[in-house]
């Protein structure tokens, strides 16, 4: 199908939250993650402040107008840098003229199926008190899947929260790993994780190398959306 564009040969288009923490390689945030061009558009309002306080509609229409502007521009899928935006997937997958995938919880049902019976999968999040029914509805996962949050006191949260960019990367590393081994103790059941925040993935390969169990986050969900967007296409022999 052809179309009218400004910019060509770009297929993903994420909807930024309007924050200043630092985004590190492994971020959907950091355009050094992807093997493909992304085009990012923030969200005029988006702060993370508010991002867990999405029960009522003030920032559909916002995220409205920016998907409808990435979409005018060139883009071919839609995606955003919070997993907590779960909450509005249908109603954005409804509006939108291309496919959207809002939340890296959107892999929950697909993970859930990949394992043996007696395992589930777990959530680790940036707010576990938050991250519940609506959040997890809106993307048919179980509401009574376990969900485990980085500590409301933590230097994570502080960093995202009122972008202290003076927290380490190493500190970071320490608290998110000790979260997810902590979670893990707790629920000894869970055979995988699904890292909700989009902040978390960069230390994806150091959860998955201390528990020894799979890990999925936004990346791997991108990644995903991307490979139905742009297939391979394969040479002969």
């Amino acid at each position: 199908m052809d179309r009218k564009k400004t910019y060509y040969g770009v297929s993903v288009g994420i909807l930024m939250v309007h924050s200043y923490f630092r985004r590190y390689m492994g971020d959907i945030g950091h355009a050094g993650t992807w093997n493909f061009p992304v085009q990012y558009k923030v969200v005029t309002g988006a702060v993370p402040s508010m991002m867990t306080d999405l029960h009522n509609s003030s920032l559909l229409e916002p995220f409205k107008k920016a998907a409808d502007e990435l979409i005018e521009a060139g883009v071919d899928g839609i995606t955003t840098t919070c997993g907590f935006l779960s909450i509005y997937q249908r109603e954005l997958a409804d509006y939108c003229s291309v496919p959207v995938a809002t939340s890296s919880l959107l892999q929950v049902p697909m993970v859930e199926r990949m394992l043996p019976t007696g395992k589930k999968v777990g959530i680790l999040t940036y707010n576990g008190e938050v991250l519940n029914g609506p959040y997890l509805e809106a993307v048919d996962v179980d509401p009574a899947t376990p969900v485990g949050g980085m500590p409301q006191n933590s230097n994570f949260v502080r960093w995202i929260r009122e972008g202290d960019n003076s927290v380490t990367f190493e500190t970071l590393r320490g608290e998110v790993v000790a979260t997810a081994e902590k979670f893990l103790a707790d629920h000894p059941d869970v055979g995988a994780l699904v890292l909700e925040c989009t902040n978390l993935a960069p230390f994806t390969a150091d959860i998955a190398e201390r528990l020894g169990i799979p890990v999925y986050d936004t990346v791997s969900m991108v990644n995903l959306f991307h490979a139905g967007l742009r297939p391979r296409r394969y040479v002969q022999d």
